[in-house]
This record gives C-alpha cells, structure tokens and sequence, in this order.
C-alpha cells in the first residue's frame, strides 16, 4: 500500500489509518467532529500528498488544454492563476474534475483526484500525442492543505519575512513559487488557506511546525463533511463518466464561448442543452430524524431521483445531502428519502449549506 512521506506522523499523532484508493491515510485523529470545527473557526491541515500532480510544457500547452478542458484557459491572462474545470469524454461525461494552473506561457501545473491517477494519465498522454509538448507526472512532490479562517496567519509564521510577505499578496485562486514551494491559495473545504506542494523533506518541517502552533491535524472523515457543507462534488459520487455537468451542479464550469472552441464533449453538451437538462444536482435538509447517505431513492411528485453524498453537517446541525433529481424540482419542495422502509422528509435547498462558518438556508416552518 503507499505511504506518503508524512505517514510517520500521521502514526505518532494517533491517527486511526485507512486504505483510501491504495494509499495508507488517516480518517481521523480521534475526534472528526473536532477536526472539522477546527477548520471553520480556526486552522485544520490536511494531507492531501496521494493527489496528482501533473506538469504540463511546451508551446503548445494552452492549445492543448482549450481542447481538454470544458472550461476555457484562455481566461487565465496573468501568471500564477487557476482554474477549476472538468476533463470530459466525447459524450459530455465527467472523466475528472481538477483544478489547472498557469504559470507561464508554456507551463501549466495540473492537480488530479488520487483515484483515477491512472485513468487521467492515460487520457492526458492520448490527447497530447499530436502537440509539441510533455506531460510529467510529480509523484516525488508532496502536498498540505492548510485550511480555515486563520490558516494563513499559521502558514506566514513558519516563512521568512521575504516569502511571507509574498504569501500574504498571493490572491484567491492563484499560485506562486515561493522558494522551492509551490502555494495556491486553494483548496476542498469552503474555507480560505492554503495548498502547499513542495518536497518531502520540507512537508515533514512544515507539518511539524504547524503541530508545534497546536494547528489541527484532520482526516478525510472531516475533510469529506467540510467539502459537502460547502458543496463541492466528490468525483465517483457526485459527478462521474455517466453524467455531465449540467446534470452536476457545475454548469459554471463550461464555457461554450467562444463557439469555435472544439473541446472534447462540446457536441453533447451542446446537444444536451438546447434538448433541455433533465437532471439537476441540488441540496437537501432532511427534516425528520436520521442520516442521510450517498445512494439513497428520493420520491417527489415530479420524479424519483437519489441522493450523490450524504452526512451529518457539524455546523448546521441537521443532516444534509447533495442529490441528482428532476430539472424541475426547486428550492422550498417537500420530497420524501427512502431509509430503512421508511420514507423520510427533506427539504430542498439552493447549495451551498453552509457559508463563512454558519448555515446557508433556511428551512420551512
């Protein structure tokens, strides 16, 4: 099983390890429920070293990308700025989602999902083979997220005064090299911060600093709940190769314009929508007792659907889902979840749930 390079001090902190995809990572350093107020009131750090990263060079590196990616490149005008876009098939399906960097007219730094490493690797190579360029995958990098309201105050303490003033004009949504480190200002959990990639050895430094400032280490139990909360899909449950993101919540994410941009899966996405989307992703509350969970029937007067992800959210308090239903269910509707042979009520809600650490909805009385 892999082990990424902070793996010792995942043990020694008393982290309770699973396998996740093939690597050896921590769920949860005793309280999840800890771990995840932690990053909404204050600072949580994460390992997220099993990601993907991909470095992308050569002249024809932004051609190559304004066919890969549903959304355009051609938007990042100055260095260091990212864009969030899904990697389709032919026929509009979601292959990956990642977030894409650029850095330079001839270098783009991609960050995949762990999971479909292989599958993302094997479609990047095929699309590249006609353009004068290379794809170099970085398996020896490893990366933190340092996620919550004061994470970036944590982070700039353990710089020089030279990089941390470089850290603190860093935007939203940008990276820069600071040092040997690469630094977005990113990340999976609703909150600010940052994603620090950079070598092992300065991980290890980085991280145990961090502990030393009483940061909180966090699993991807608390990392999954903060990212539902906030809404952001999870792929091969929210969003995968058999639907496309107009059924995903993330129509945002496609730029049909200009229309003489040939993007793979442009044709069906197209087609899809002057058709009409059938499908929306949207938000439930559930409104009686229980827990709602990835897989679950919904009924509603205009058509069953089901729930994508599913859990308790720490922060409202209730019990929240992401769910793929009719295209014409909105927000306010009363539909009915299938648990246990019961049928239990949930409202519908516009994501995201919740917003600058509170609840982003309200519920019918």
């Amino acid at each position: 099983m892999n082990k990424t390079p902070l793996h010792a001090q995942h043990v020694a902190a008393g982290a309770r390890m699973v396998d996740f995809g093939g690597w050896e990572m921590p769920i949860n350093y005793g309280s999840q429920i800890e771990e995840h107020h932690a990053v909404r009131q204050a600072a949580g750090m994460f390992d997220v070293s099993h990601m993907t990263v991909v470095d992308l060079e050569g002249v024809d590196v932004r051609a190559f990308l304004l066919k890969l990616l549903a959304n355009n490149v051609d938007k990042l005008k100055q260095p260091g700025k990212a864009l969030y876009s899904c990697m389709l098939n032919e026929q509009g399906g979601v292959i990956d989602d990642l977030i894409v960097y650029f850095m330079d007219d001839e270098w783009y730094r991609l960050v995949v999902n762990a999971a479909t490493r292989v599958r993302d690797l094997a479609w990047i190579n095929q699309q590249a083979a006609c353009f004068d360029m290379t794809v170099t995958e970085r398996p020896e990098l490893a990366m933190i997220a340092l996620q919550g309201p004061q994470a970036r105050g944590y982070f700039h303490t353990t710089l020089g005064a030279e990089e941390a003033e470089e850290a603190r004009e860093l935007k939203r949504f940008s990276a820069q090299q600071i040092g040997s480190w690469f630094v977005a200002r990113t990340g999976y959990t609703g909150e600010d911060g940052y994603e620090i990639i950079c070598a092992p050895e300065d991980a290890q430094r980085l991280w145990q600093e961090l502990m030393e400032q009483s940061v909180q280490p966090c699993g991807l139990g608390a990392r999954d709940t903060l990212r539902l909360e906030a809404a952001m899909n999870l792929y091969g449950q929210d969003m995968d190769e058999t639907v496309t993101p107009f059924e995903s919540n993330l129509a945002w994410t496609v730029a049909l314009s200009p229309e003489d941009r040939a993007f793979l899966g442009r044709e069906a996405l197209q087609a899809q929508k002057d058709a009409g989307v059938s499908r929306q992703l949207t938000g439930l509350v559930l409104l009686d007792r229980g827990v709602l969970r990835h897989g679950q029937i919904v009924h509603s007067s205009r058509g069953d659907g089901e729930t994508t992800s599913g859990s308790f959210s720490p922060v409202a308090e209730q019990s929240i889902a992401l769910a793929r239903l009719p295209a014409d269910i909105v927000e306010g509707d009363i539909v009915e979840v299938a648990m246990r042979n019961k049928r239990l009520r949930a409202q519908v809600v516009s994501p995201p749930f919740v917003r600058n650490g509170k609840p982003d909805y309200e519920l019918q009385q």
